[in-house]
């Protein structure tokens, strides 16, 4: 993934995925916590739609503070070797969400859905600007991965859904 294009193009297939994921499960499986599991599938869906909502907000942001400073970009994503690094030791663990995205259990699919959606017309509004301003030197800070950009927390979004959606289909083979 070079470009913001491709960062949006991957970030509506991970998107497109984990609906299909989802497809055919019942209520009673979606409610449903396996033994071992901390959170149900329904719970994993509102996590990433509070996840998206707050990375939307960030990135805007962020986007906000490169307009303001004025300088071009080139539509590239440039993600630090820091990023990388840390990426690839994430991809190892199990990760510990902090409290503000735990999931409370009281959205349902459809409606955590409607929040991605409403959530990817914010993320639609800044598009043009995350391809058009330099955005290498404005951060805001994650947990995990410390000082990030709106390009990286833009990947960081399509892979944090792409995690859970594997996640899903783990559980469904419980269920």
């Amino acid at each position: 993934m070079e470009t913001i294009s491709d960062a949006y193009e991957h970030n509506a297939r991970v998107h497109e995925r984990l609906r299909s994921v989802i497809a055919g499960i019942s209520q009673d499986q979606l409610n449903a916590r396996p033994d071992g599991e901390k959170w149900s599938v329904q719970e994993i869906v509102e996590h990433i739609a509070m996840v998206d909502e707050g990375t939307s907000r960030i990135c805007t942001k962020l986007v906000g503070e490169a307009k303001a400073a004025g300088k071009p970009g080139n539509g590239r994503i440039g993600l630090s070797p820091a990023f990388g690094e840390k990426s690839a030791v994430v991809a190892g663990i199990k990760v510990e969400a902090p409290e503000r995205v735990q999931p409370k259990g009281e959205a349902t699919v459809d409606e955590s859905f409607a929040r991605m959606e409403a959530t990817a017309s914010a993320f639609d509004a800044i598009r043009a600007d995350l391809e058009t301003y330099d955005l290498s030197e404005h951060t805001f800070p994650h947990p995990f991965f410390g000082q990030i950009t709106a390009s990286e927390w833009l990947v960081l979004a399509g892979g944090h859904a792409e995690r859970h959606t594997k996640q899903i289909e783990r559980l469904k083979e419980k269920l």
